[in-house]
């Protein structure tokens, strides 16, 4: 597997305005927020497959990862994350779901929380990431390049919900360094980029709205219009919010009738992986030494510079003899 010059000035361009320029001019609220209300989610439990994980999946099948196999583990690690073998697996995030349908008993109830990434404000993930492999798009939405993503998982690891899942077996790791850096692909929600672009709502939005019609559990919208909205419905119908602070405010608010503070509480005694932390702090802004960024962007450039060059190099020699 041989990357071309085009691949190598993309990725040493990126890599060079990463060990130079800091991403905090990046971070911006953006056009577009939804709204989830789970006060009106039954989790689609007459059917299958929730409508809105299934629009998801139809979505983005697509970009699904195909691992090369066997995938050997990489150093310092003896295993790697491999869910190519769980496809159809719905009841959690994994790089095949990007979205799925949490379902949590408290006092009787039965709450259904659509979880997907939450596209925060200011996301932690998109500053953390030592490759650049993360944008925060001017609609809102935090994407990743699966093109140039090494799997290192600093996204997940600065994530204060853990989103993003990695799959191994794939990437760029695999043309430079299979077997001592990165360790596959990242894969997350990243808010149906391609529709928004064209204008159009998210397709998880779309199925909702298919199913419940004025009922429908997703509102996409202009972000200042859904921001109004969830404050008026916590006013006036005694609901309480989610996202609107939490690491700094996100483009993902949730409307419930139970506090989070009480979900989180029993996310936590459930042993979730995926919580709702009430209180949530940006670490990368809070606990990393964003110097140490630079210098680890200085560093892997070089050491990309010089990988890449090389297989350039051997190419070039190959084209000549």
């Amino acid at each position: 597997m041989d990357i071309s010059r085009r691949q190598f000035f993309k990725l040493a361009g990126l890599l060079g305005a990463l060990a130079l320029t800091p991403k905090e001019g990046q971070a911006y609220p953006g056009k577009f927020a939804t709204l989830i209300d789970i006060t009106k989610c039954d989790g689609c439990e007459d059917e299958p497959i929730p409508r809105c994980v299934r629009a998801c999946r139809e979505e983005n099948k697509d970009r699904f990862p195909e691992p090369i196999k066997p995938i050997p583990p990489y150093w310092p690690r003896k295993t790697y994350e491999d869910w190519s073998d769980k496809r159809e697996l719905i009841t959690r995030l994994t790089p095949y779901n990007w979205l799925f349908i949490q379902k949590v008993e408290i006092d009787g109830q039965t709450l259904y929380i659509p979880r997907r990434c939450m596209h925060c404000d200011s996301p932690p993930c998109v500053k953390g990431c030592p490759f650049g492999a993360l944008t925060k798009q001017p609609e809102g939405n935090t994407v990743i390049d699966h093109n140039i993503c090494f799997g290192g998982a600093k996204c997940r690891d600065v994530c204060p919900w853990q989103i993003p899942q990695r799959q191994a077996g794939v990437g760029l790791y695999l043309k430079l360094l299979p077997k001592l850096a990165g360790g596959g692909v990242m894969y997350k929600c990243d808010l149906c980029d391609r529709r928004i672009k064209r204008g159009e709502e998210p397709a998880c939005v779309v199925a909702c709205r298919e199913r419940l019609g004025e009922n429908a559990v997703y509102k996409f919208g202009p972000r200042e219009e859904i921001y109004k909205e969830a404050s008026e419905r916590v006013k006036n119908e005694g609901l309480f919010i989610y996202g609107d602070v939490q690491n700094g405010g996100t483009a993902t608010l949730y409307l419930s009738k139970i506090p989070f503070e009480k979900i989180d509480v029993k996310l936590r005694e459930m042993k979730a992986v995926f919580q709702m932390p009430v209180v949530v702090k940006n670490r990368y802004l809070e606990e990393i030494n964003p110097w140490g960024k630079v210098i680890l962007g200085a560093g892997i450039l070089g050491v990309a510079t010089g990988i890449v060059s090389g297989l350039i190099t051997r190419n070039k020699k190959d084209e000549e003899v």
